[in-house]
């Protein structure tokens, strides 16, 4: 019974991974607010009725890609932040790890972009969401610098706002120079360090 039950598990997990995949390519060509359900489960080949023993509604389904495009760089924000020895070294990995992501993931940064001032409000908030835990994470790390010494809470968690809200903008630009001319990588990359460095100039004259 057991081995069933874990048959049963399995492939109801992989039904629900075929729909996610699903969307995420049909949200290519369009925003979340215009897709149906009817659309997914056509293209995974399932009855639309199986769509609810996953998701409650497309807007569900989108919550659940934002997770997947955010979630699992939490860890690696983290580390980016904290093995640093210094600001540079920081905001070279920063920028490395934006680019790597863009590469590898091109459509979940495409649909997080789109998303996040698209029609569909639950899906915005995941992203807030989202986006404000990273700036917790970057905040909790700013903390521990010495250049943090006499900054209150709320300085800090706004300058770590400021370096998610670059590293966005930065992830949009790379994912422009995915079909772009020779170089433009390279471009984007100078110049993101630079938008970087400069932020992290103003940090330490802040309480001037």
């Amino acid at each position: 019974m057991s081995h069933t039950v874990g048959i049963r598990q399995v492939q109801k997990q992989k039904t629900r991974q075929a729909l996610l995949d699903a969307a995420l390519a049909l949200l290519e060509e369009q925003s979340l607010s215009s897709l149906g359900l009817r659309e997914v489960t056509r293209a995974v080949g399932v009855a639309p009725t199986a769509f609810y023993r996953h998701f409650r509604s497309t807007a569900d389904l989108g919550v659940a890609l934002v997770d997947e495009a955010l979630g699992s760089l939490h860890r690696m924000v983290r580390s980016t932040v904290n093995t640093a020895d210094s600001s540079d070294e920081r905001i070279h990995r920063a920028v490395e790890l934006i680019a790597r992501h863009v590469d590898a993931y091109p459509a979940h940064v495409r649909f997080i972009a789109r998303e996040r001032h698209g029609g569909v409000q639950s899906v915005r908030e995941a992203i807030r969401g989202q986006l404000g835990r990273f700036a917790e994470e970057v905040r909790a790390e700013l903390a521990k610098d010495p250049e943090a010494r006499g900054w209150s809470e709320d300085d800090l968690l706004m300058l770590s706002h400021l370096y998610v809200d670059q590293m966005l903008a930065t992830a949009s630009l790379f994912l422009e120079a995915l079909d772009g001319p020779e170089g433009e990588r390279e471009r984007i990359t100078r110049l993101a360090t630079r938008q970087m460095r400069l932020i992290s100039k103003g940090r330490r004259h802040w309480l001037d």
